[in-house]
């Protein structure tokens, strides 16, 4: 069975990666290949930092491939962002336990 969906209808779906459970964010945008016609990829908004004062993490960039299930509410995904790596602080407590 072939379902149409229209590009205004996933922007405000929520992304959800199968493999963790983890909510990814929302549909923001969606990258089309003007050539040929095909959708290419999906992007949801990184996630805020400090409550949106400092910013936004990158963006995800989805694959069209890794989309599993688009549902009424939620779109479903095999993907796994990459973690942002922390930076170990020297605070107070650490200079302590030297």
């Amino acid at each position: 069975m072939d379902m149409a969906c229209r590009i205004v209808e996933l922007r405000n779906k929520e992304v959800i990666c199968i493999k963790d459970g983890t909510r990814l964010g929302c549909v923001c945008d969606v990258e089309i290949d003007t050539c040929c016609g095909k959708v290419l990829n999906i992007v949801v908004f990184g996630k805020p930092r400090c409550w949106g004062l400092l910013g936004r993490e990158d963006d995800i960039i989805i694959d069209w491939n890794c989309i599993e299930v688009i549902g009424d509410d939620t779109i479903l995904v095999s993907f796994m962002p990459p973690r942002p790596h922390r930076k170990k602080r020297g605070g107070f407590f650490a200079k302590l336990l030297k």
